[in-house]
């Protein structure tokens, strides 16, 4: 890792975009296709059961190939060629507002796109073998295809309304495959049934979590419509750079943004959903986690640089959102047994750095996304490691169960390894070129921001190694805690995968060990992305890139001795035991559901009933009360007709009475 000086001052580069010509105008096939597979195994039901997935497969393929291609014709183009647009339709209007639908392709959008694609198509061929015996396979590849055209929506789109198409696309792809396991097995029809609403609460909890940001997303477009007339990114974002918007409409669209950013990427104080969310089959926690979802919320705010560069405040908010974050998923993925949700809060803390990056401002923007695309493969090999552990141990995720699985799951021990040490940032694997400059980053500043920011995000490096080798040692090291008689969860014979499933493995751990390097050279992956964030001058960080490192590397270390000592020297408990209060809120994900029901649950449910309470009092009482008076009144008046002729004198002779008593009262 080289100690050069860290990038400083740049500005967000937006505009128009040119054209697209070649490849790169057939960009919008990288949607059409997923989704037509979708459609088709959707509508084609159970006749696609036999080769369903093979289609899924395909379209996926179809995707990483004419990505990649694409990929390759923009990086044969000069720096200032690589933006360019496909024209699409004209979507609707309204006054001065026109909304058209069309894709940009720059190395920003590009950089998900080579991610969403090619790390997908890998998480597809390993669910072939991983949903095998899955009666509902056809069906799961359906969703997976639609939740990869949704992301590709979301980051191709030219406009806040068509990213916002694909934001609320991934809202419902995620909803329908984190509770794909929502029907009861007719073996064990009270224990399915009650995984089965559990697993249909998390898909709930997730998908009305992440209305609560797009409310966000939603008042932002409002503003920009407000402001500047238009929601297209090549209006929004010169207007708010060139000072034609005031400090306080973009300060406004900021927060509002950032609120967007922390329902769909699990920031504080949206995050609750995520752990639960592992309810859904393990290839799509990979997805989640990886390639899509989660990485919307730092595509979201580099995307819209230009806002927050206007809005200091905002852009502190980011930065310190991020922090906090970082933090919470480091504690909350050091007491967790289940080995998927320690992934689900390793997850969260590195989404956290990736947020403190784009919170720096022009100097983080490359460094987020540079640790985003790193993280993506060795994430994704993680949650797929973690799936051919499942897959061995009869679907069982409590790592107090495992241990000593290295000597009958060689591949999946190695390549599970590689990622293990990516994520803990030890040279030269990819997280170490790209987390390690976001903490380098966090030191580059004037005041007390940026020791606070660069400290933190330091300390949370060493926790990153202590609760991501428990997780490693826990599952492959020790004592082996189980047996091959009858489990509590059933019979248990550990073994390695088929190649479907091992093969995707090794060809991760090849980007696990080389991207972060190979990008890192001459700076290239930042280069690259100069199109989008801008050409920046050289900082240096108020602690010297040396002495950042060496300080990352040794608590690092620390991390992974302490881990060693207590998970593989000690015997590891098999239950769940008593521990301090810290343990005990950790193990309790700091308490996030009570909070948000004493916060925002029991206050609108208290609401609903004052409001039912005043319309059934109120509006129904008033409706009903005229009501009852006016039949009263006609069942009076009803009883004057009774057409008797005496009666109507009577009436006759009472009037003229009442009106000559009016007529002198008036002369006197």
């Amino acid at each position: 890792m080289t100690t050069a000086p860290l990038l400083l001052a740049a500005q967000s580069v937006v505009g128009a975009a040119a054209p697209a010509t070649g490849l790169a105008s057939y960009a919008w096939l990288l949607i059409a296709v997923p989704l037509l597979s979708s459609g088709l195994l959707l509508v084609a039901g159970r006749a696609s059961d036999t080769w369903g997935h093979w289609l899924g497969l395909l379209a996926a393929l179809f995707d990483a190939c004419l990505g990649i291609g694409i990929l390759c014709q923009v990086l044969s183009l000069d720096a200032g060629e690589r933006t360019m647009g496909v024209d699409l339709w004209h979507w609707f209007g309204s006054g001065s507002l026109s909304v058209d639908a069309g894709l940009r392709v720059d190395p920003l959008s590009l950089t998900f796109v080579t991610l969403v694609t090619f790390v997908g198509f890998l998480i597809h061929l390993y669910s072939v073998a991983y949903m095998e015996h899955d009666r509902d396979r056809r069906r799961f590849f359906a969703y997976l295809n639609l939740f990869v055209a949704a992301m590709l929506t979301l980051v191709l789109g030219s406009s806040y309304v068509v990213l916002f198409v694909g934001w609320e696309g991934v809202g419902l792809a995620s909803y329908l495959l984190i509770g794909f396991w929502n029907t009861a097995d007719a073996e064990d029809p009270q224990a399915a049934q009650a995984k089965s609403r559990e697993n249909a609460t998390a898909a709930k909890k997730a998908f009305i979590m992440n209305r609560v940001g797009d409310v966000g997303l939603l008042l932002a477009m409002m503003a920009m419509v407000s402001q500047v007339g238009s929601v297209a990114f090549d209006q929004v974002l010169p207007a708010a750079q060139s000072g034609s918007v005031s400090t306080g409409w973009l300060t406004a669209m900021g927060f509002f943004l950032l609120l967007a950013a922390c329902g769909k990427s699990a920031q504080f104080p949206l995050q609750a959903w995520l752990g639960d969310a592992m309810a859904g089959p393990t290839p799509v926690s990979a997805l989640i986690h990886a390639a899509t979802m989660v990485t919307a919320g730092v595509y979201l705010m580099v995307r819209s640089g230009a806002i927050f560069e206007g809005a200091p405040d905002a852009q502190l908010a980011v930065a310190i959102i991020g922090t906090i974050t970082l933090v919470l998923g480091a504690v909350i993925g050091s007491a967790k047994d289940d080995m998927k949700k320690v992934l689900a809060a390793s997850t969260m803390s590195q989404i956290g750095y990736m947020m403190l990056g784009a919170g720096l401002g022009p100097i983080g923007y490359a460094f987020a996304i540079f640790h985003l695309l790193t993280h993506g493969f060795f994430k994704a090999q993680l949650f797929l490691g973690a799936g051919s552990v499942m897959h061995a141990m009869s679907d069982q995720v409590d790592m107090r169960r495992f241990g000593d699985l290295k000597r009958v799951m060689k591949v999946t021990w190695i390549t599970m390894g590689i990622a293990w040490l990516a994520i803990l940032g030890v040279p030269p694997f990819s997280g170490f070129w790209s987390k390690d400059k976001i903490i380098e980053a966090a030191f580059v500043g004037d005041g007390a921001k940026p020791w606070i920011l660069g400290t933190i995000a330091l300390l949370a490096a060493g926790l990153t190694a202590f609760y991501m080798s428990r997780l490693f040692f826990m599952i492959f090291h020790g004592k082996a805690r189980w047996t091959t008689e009858r489990d509590v969860e059933g019979p248990v014979h550990p073994h390695e995968s088929g190649p479907l499933m091992t093969i995707p493995l090794i060809v991760l751990s090849v980007f696990s060990i080389g991207l972060g390097g190979v990008l890192s050279i001459n700076s290239a992956f930042v280069t690259w992305l100069e199109p989008v964030t801008g050409h920046a001058e050289h900082g240096e960080p108020v602690l010297p890139a040396g002495v950042v490192m060496g300080l990352t590397l040794a608590l690092v270390i620390v991390g992974v001795l302490v881990a060693w000592a207590m998970y593989v020297r000690n015997d590891v408990p098999t239950v769940v035991q008593p521990s301090n209060v810290l343990v005990e809120a950790a193990r309790r994900d700091v308490y996030q559901d009570p909070i948000n029901e004493a916060v925002a649950m029991r206050p609108g449910q208290g609401l609903v009933i004052a409001a039912g309470a005043s319309d059934h009092y109120v509006v129904d009482g008033a409706v009903e009360g005229l009501a009852k008076g006016a039949a009263g009144l006609g069942s009076v008046l009803r009883r004057t007709e009774n057409g008797f002729v005496r009666s109507y004198a009577g009436y006759m002779l009472g009037g003229t009475v009442l009106a000559l008593i009016a007529v002198l009262a008036s002369r006197f």
